[in-house]
């Protein structure tokens, strides 16, 4: 038998909104967890009364998130459908923990996400953080959407309150920029088990439950006939061998014999070798974790951010460039001049703040204010960077892979971003 095709899963949400007792009963329907272990949470959050919570801490395994009922790490866990096998990637909703959310995300070929059916703001509309994560996927180059409306056992799974909530999210993701065929909605309750893999008491529901919602996902094609590139995470020295840089191909195709530059070291060689999995290869492809030796690169001449690429289309390091970001936790403000840390690919790079050229609603991307003086917590913008030191960076439409960030300060993570345009520094 063929080896199924593999899928990267996000699930998003607002906090409390039931994405880990979904993510926990997902994994319970498709089998990847045993019945016997949920009997046994089920006991243990009775016991220190955090009833129904059973499911959530398939994920939440780590002690002090059971005590504080938060999802703090993004945790990895496989599960099968009839079509996929997929990882999930259980992103934190919580803000401190957003970075995981950006880290987690980027990497995503999917997201479900997660909003439970009767919950609203002051003002009756969607909740803050189901609308920032709505932009933040859109930012992060999410191209398909699951939209699991949860809870419907606290509505009486009455049809018409599902029904005004999708009406609500439909208007965003409008608003946002993501086209009907991205989308797929659908009602379920995470806790109880409707609509994940039987109806249950969704009888009046015509759609897909939420597993074949997920074999209804089209396999992303890989990024091949991109330029190659490839960040590197670390370089060794293999007795024997040589120096060995180790990544994960994002775009492109590396083949033994191929004449390759890193930037923004600036040092050429020769494709000698390719390992994955203590196999050699004759080629490797996106999602490829490898090992490679180039003939002509010594250990000291390359590391860790820097990307190997084809020396007929070398990566492009950025002078400066312009960015689409959004603020999502900053103490004061952002201003011209702010100098923060932008972790883009395997690169961490202390940038500068050189222009804010506007302000855009978070909420849709339209233009409020020409020129603002500062940015702060729920604002988005376009801005204008440059970088302390040389950094590969590429424009988000010529190589979405390589032009995604987040931007870091003081611990916490203060934006996430994608790239409009570089200006190349050579």
């Amino acid at each position: 038998m063929a080896a199924k095709p593999h899928m990267n899963l996000v699930v998003i949400g607002h906090v409390d909104h039931g994405k880990s007792t979904s993510v926990g009963r997902l994994l319970f329907e498709t089998g990847a967890i045993q019945k016997h272990v949920i009997e046994k949470y089920k006991k243990e959050a009775e016991s220190i009364g955090k009833a129904t919570f059973e499911f959530a801490w398939v994920m939440d395994n780590l002690k002090e998130e059971r005590e504080r009922g938060l999802t703090i790490d993004v945790a990895h866990r496989r599960f099968d459908t009839d079509k996929y096998y997929y990882t999930i990637i259980d992103a934190p909703g919580h803000r401190d923990f957003v970075k995981n959310m950006i880290t987690g995300a980027s990497q995503a070929d999917a997201a479900i996400l997660v909003v439970a059916v009767g919950e609203r703001d002051e003002k009756g509309g969607l909740m803050p953080q189901t609308k920032e994560h709505v932009f933040l996927s859109w930012t992060l180059g999410i191209k398909q959407m699951i939209v699991a409306i949860n809870k419907m056992d606290t509505v009486n799974y009455n049809q018409a309150k599902y029904e005004e909530t999708k009406k609500l999210l439909d208007q965003l993701f409008k608003v946002v920029g993501f086209k009907p065929d991205q989308l797929e909605f659908l009602p379920m309750s995470g806790l109880k088990g409707d609509n994940i893999k039987e109806k249950g008491k969704l009888d009046w529901w015509t759609g897909n439950t939420l597993l074949q919602a997920l074999d209804d996902i089209t396999l992303p094609e890989k990024p091949t006939k991109l330029p190659l590139r490839l960040p590197v995470q670390d370089v060794y020295s293999i007795t024997g061998i040589g120096t060995v840089p180790v990544g994960r191909v994002e775009t492109g195709v590396m083949k033994v014999g191929d004449k390759v530059i890193f930037e923004p070291a600036g040092v050429t060689g020769e494709i000698k070798s390719i390992e994955m999995h203590h196999e050699m290869m004759d080629k490797a492809e996106p999602g490829d974790n490898i090992g490679y030796n180039v003939r002509g690169v010594g250990k000291d001449d390359i590391r860790r951010g820097d990307v190997c690429g084809p020396a007929s289309k070398p990566p492009t390091v950025a002078k400066e460039f312009t960015a689409q970001i959004v603020v999502l936790n900053h103490p004061s403000a952002i201003t011209v001049g702010y100098t923060p840390v932008f972790h883009a690919h395997t690169a961490q790079v202390a940038c500068k703040f050189v222009e804010l050229i506007s302000k855009l609603d978070p909420r849709t991307g339209k233009v409020l204010e020409k020129n603002p003086t500062f940015l702060k917590t729920g604002d988005a913008g376009v801005v204008k960077i440059a970088p302390t030191r040389p950094l590969v960076i590429e424009p988000f439409k010529e190589i979405p892979q390589m032009g995604r960030f987040a931007i870091r300060d003081m611990g916490s993570t203060v934006a996430a971003g994608m790239v409009v345009n570089v200006t190349p520094a050579k």
